[in-house]
């Protein structure tokens, strides 16, 4: 959700989110690209949202937004810009259900991941191993079938997908499967980087 204030761009509002809402039974996941995200957070909520991502850099009150999600049954998300340090969450990790790094300047689809993400996205892995292990970590921004297994190798465990899904280069068939295949292919680097 993007307001044309925290990012140059304007998209859907709790409206949308109500209308996914009614033709899924899937969580919806809403990442809030808005300034002072608080004063929406009923509208999504009664919209339908499960998850709500809320901005360290968009509000001054997300200790006690966070906890209104969580009084209200919905899973309690921070994100972090590409600019920001992983301090800035420090004291919210805890209650947190959701880390979620940005891995390019929100506001426009199609950018080009920032590699020093991947350093950033360990050290993430690392402050959830030791504040809050049942905290799920997710990166948002150029994720294609190229990067994808280096995002999983750094931490990530959800990741968010647009142009590499949605692009004229394969179907969407193909995108995902090509995406599966180097999560894949990832997981058993791994499984072989940890035997004996």
């Amino acid at each position: 959700i993007m307001d044309g204030m925290f990012v140059p761009n304007i998209t859907f509002g709790p409206i949308m989110v109500e209308t996914v809402h009614r033709a899924t039974t899937l969580p919806i996941d809403v990442h809030l690209m808005i300034e002072a995200p608080e004063r929406y957070l009923e509208a999504f909520i009664s919209s339908g949202a499960t998850t709500l991502t809320l901005h360290v850099e968009a509000t001054s009150h997300l200790h006690s937004a966070l906890h209104m999600l969580k009084r209200a049954d919905v899973r309690a998300g921070i994100t972090l810009n590409p600019a920001t340090p992983l301090v800035m969450l420090e004291e919210v990790l805890p209650i947190a259900d959701q880390l979620l790094i940005m891995s390019v300047n929100p506001g426009f689809g199609g950018q080009s991941f920032i590699p020093g993400s991947l350093n950033k996205i360990e050290r993430a892995r690392a402050l959830i191993e030791q504040m809050n292990p049942k905290c799920n970590l997710e990166v948002d921004g150029g994720i294609k079938s190229s990067n994808i297994g280096r995002v999983r190798a750094a931490g990530a465990d959800m990741f968010v997908v647009g142009s590499g899904v949605f692009n004229d280069e394969s179907s969407v068939t193909d995108s995902v499967a090509a995406l599966r295949s180097a999560l894949d292919r990832a997981a058993t680097s791994s499984i072989r980087a940890h035997q004996p």
